[in-house]
Parts: C-alpha cells; sequence; structure tokens
C-alpha cells in the first residue's frame, strides 16, 4: 500500500471562523497567540487571568489575555470536466486531477479542514459533487469519482490541434452557476482546468470569489506544449467539437504552434495576476513538493 501523498497549503492572510484548526485566525479563543488585555468584566474567565498586567493596570482593573486561535478553512475544489480534459498522451489529464484532488483531501485532514467537489463541463455536474466534509478517505472519494469520469471517455483520442489556441468550446456559463455559489464565503478555492475556452467571463467569475483565497491551477498534457518532432502530417481533433483536420507540421506550424501556448500562458498570468492570483501549472503529473512551494511562495 503506497503512503498518501501530501502537501502543505497556507493562506496569505488570517482567516476567520471558530470551528480549531491550524491556520492563523482572526478570533479570540484557546490559542498560543497573545493578542491583547482586556478587562475581566468584559471576558469572565479567570483562567486567563494577568496578576502582573493587573497590578500595572492605571484603572486598578482585572486583565485577561486574550490569545488569537488557529482555526479550520474550509477548501473547495472545482474541477473541469470536459471533453479536453479527456486527453493524455500516457494519462488523462483527469487522471493528473484525480491526483491532486486525492492528495487535497489527506493534506486537508491533516490540517483539520473540510474539503469538499464541484464539477462543470458544459453545464454543472451535480453528479460529480461531493459536499465538503473532514475525513481521512474523503480525497480518496472525489478521486475515484474523477477517474471513473476519465475511464468512460473513448480510447483512440489522437492529438488535438494545439487547444490552447483554439479555446473550443465554453465552460464559463457553467463555471459562472458552480461559483454562484460560493459568493462571498471565505475559504480556499482550487479552480482546476485546462483553461481551452474563452476567458471573457472570467473577471466576473473571479469578482464573485472576492472573499476567498482563489488558486487557479492549469492542467495541461506535454504534447499540448510542442508538435511532435517526428513526422510531417498530423492528424488532429477538436477535443471539443470533435471537428477533424489534418495539419502539415511545417516549421512555420511549428513556431506558431510554440508562440500559442506561451501567448495563451502570458494571457493566464496576465488575467489572475490582475487580482493577485498566481496560477499553478501542472504539466503531465502532479508534484505535492512543487504545490508546496508554490503556496510558500505566495505567502511570503
Amino acid at each position: 500500500m503506497k503512503a498518501p501523498r501530501e502537501f502543505h497549503y497556507r493562506l496569505p492572510g488570517r482567516a476567520s471562523g471558530f470551528r480549531p484548526g491550524s491556520h492563523p485566525g482572526t478570533s479570540f479563543g484557546p490559542g498560543q497567540e497573545f493578542a491583547l488585555h482586556a478587562r475581566l468584566v468584559d471576558y469572565p474567565d479567570p483562567r486567563r487571568l494577568d496578576l502582573r498586567a493587573s497590578i500595572q493596570s492605571v484603572r486598578g482593573e482585572w486583565l485577561v489575555r486574550l490569545n488569537l486561535q488557529r482555526v479550520a478553512v474550509p477548501v473547495q475544489v472545482i474541477v473541469d470536466v470536459s471533453a479536453s480534459m479527456r486527453f493524455g498522451v500516457k494519462r488523462s489529464k483527469l487522471h493528473v486531477v484525480a491526483d491532486f484532488v486525492e492528495a487535497l483531501g489527506y493534506s486537508a485532514f491533516r490540517s483539520g479542514d473540510r474539503v469538499g467537489m464541484a464539477a462543470f463541463d458544459h453545464t454543472e455536474r451535480n453528479d460529480l459533487s461531493a459536499p465538503p466534509r473532514y475525513g481521512r478517505g474523503s480525497g480518496d472519494v472525489m478521486a475515484a469519482m474523477l477517474r471513473s469520469e476519465a475511464a468512460a471517455s473513448h480510447a483512440d483520442m489522437p492529438t488535438p490541434w494545439n487547444s490552447a489556441a483554439a479555446g473550443a468550446g465554453n465552460g464559463t456559463a457553467a463555471l459562472a452557476r458552480v461559483v454562484a455559489k460560493l459568493a462571498g464565503r471565505q475559504a480556499l478555492v482550487f479552480i482546476v482546468s485546462d483553461f481551452h475556452w474563452p476567458l471573457d467571463g472570467m473577471p466576473a467569475i473571479l469578482d464573485m470569489l472576492l472573499h476567498a483565497h482563489v488558486v487557479p491551477m492549469v492542467v495541461w498534457d506535454p504534447a499540448e506544449l510542442d508538435a511532435p518532432e517526428r513526422g510531417g502530417l498530423l492528424d488532429v481533433r477538436d477535443m471539443e467539437t470533435g471537428a477533424r483536420r489534418t495539419v502539415w507540421l511545417s516549421g512555420q506550424v511549428r513556431a506558431k504552434w510554440r508562440e500559442a501556448v506561451a501567448r495563451r500562458r502570458a494571457e493566464l498570468v496576465s488575467l489572475f495576476g490582475k487580482r493577485a492570483m498566481a496560477p499553478f501549472f501542472m504539466e503531465g503529473e502532479f508534484e505535492p513538493e512543487a504545490l508546496s512551494r508554490y503556496f510558500l511562495e505566495q505567502s511570503v
């Protein structure tokens, strides 16, 4: 039995809430981080009485110590399960996402957080949703749902025509319906997708998550990043529409392919960067250590 994969996540600021957990909070409670002194009459808890501070009090009042407690943070992962997410040379992108969700469930369990999942393609996928729950096996259940969805895809899937540039399909409306249920809530939200659809509606969606800490996770397969090194003719198919075409891989086409990928990457970085969000790119495999470094860099 393999050991569970785990990564460490942290929020850049303090979290609100009263449920005990591992994240620095804003509420007073049985924590170890001193915040301030208060009058005993306002906070009648003799166990927190500070005799030295009370003696030195100018007004001669009994003072108690108030500490900030560490709290739990709700975690929500929103997964794009559209047709393009089923592409992959070695493993489909959905299988890579399942590895991440599995690790997320275990990491949230270790941090004392509840984690839930929602999914979308051209519409909201309620059959792949899971309410927030706390438990060691919550990530395993959600990952199994995604792997089952990935297995339902067709086995024969030709290389997609540089969908980073094509932008086939539009999951914005479906994503908006999913995000609307989280609007106004404080949570850690992962949006996992290859983002191979028009991004015009993304700013409005991100505005609904103003109170949440959002981590955009861009999932790409290595075969999407560059044209095959060998061969002249390439049979490709749009994963979203099913349209087929044959491409002659000339030097100019290869250069345009690389430029389109670089342009899409820059568009995503710019889109999320305007809202102080840094996308995390997963290309081929999920690496827990890389995601831990990502959170460490974002919290500095």
